[in-house]
């Protein structure tokens, strides 16, 4: 998809997507490097959010609402929902804060009721954990969890065979809908003469800890 490429560019520009070294939580030496937090100002993020509203309109998941996990899912699914919304597609969505208040609106959900089919954003699946709570505040509320959309797909595996986008495809049953993937960073690299220096060892990191099993 052409969004795909031109969100790797942007994070690329953005200094939000890095080549050097870098030690993963998994212990694991990288060849790149994603931190979503940098896209820090105005313009860079309305972009991001741009792209998630495509990438959910290019997904075609029902859904009635969207849900952003606490932190960082907070400004994505604000975000995201004033890019549908401009282009005529206008969602309600909520968020979670970490810590019950016990006063004013009480609780720890923000925003419109969670009701119906419910689409998750977050920025990305490292072990699954923000998605799993999220999933369970979702079916409490007696709404349904729908998908998550994240930024970029790292096609890693996890402690076993599967990616951890795998793994929340297989334990929740939901589809999960990545702006980008390793697969179209691979692509990007190859055809970017200013960074295609960088394509061989980021081939070699998929080689050697790229999922196996069908995505």
């Amino acid at each position: 998809m052409d969004f795909s490429r031109e969100f790797i560019a942007l994070a690329c520009r953005k200094g939000v997507l890095r080549f050097g070294s870098f030690i993963t939580k998994a212990g694991r030496e990288s060849p790149y490097f994603f931190n979503a937090g940098l896209f820090d100002d105005g313009d860079s993020f309305r972009q991001l959010c741009g792209f998630y509203a495509r990438a959910i309109r290019a997904a075609g998941v029902p859904c009635n609402m969207l849900f952003g996990p606490a932190y960082k899912g907070i400004p994505l699914v604000a975000g995201a929902a004033i890019r549908l919304a401009e282009d005529g597609t206008n969602l309600p969505f909520a968020f979670n804060r970490k810590e019950a208040k016990d006063h004013g609106e009480g609780g720890t959900l923000i925003g419109a009721p969670l009701a119906g089919k419910v689409l998750i954003l977050d920025d990305v699946i490292s072990a699954g954990t923000s998605v799993r709570e999220s999933v369970n505040i979702i079916r409490a509320a007696g709404a349904e969890p729908a998908g998550v959309v994240i930024a970029l797909d790292r096609m890693e595996r996890g402690t076993g065979a599967l990616s951890a986008v795998q793994e929340v495809r297989e334990t929740f049953g939901i589809p999960v809908i990545a702006v980008a993937t390793l697969e179209d960073l691979i692509g990007y690299l190859a055809d970017m003469p200013q960074l295609v220096a960088n394509l061989d060892a980021v081939m070699a990191y998929r080689e050697r800890y790229g999922t196996t099993a069908p995505r």
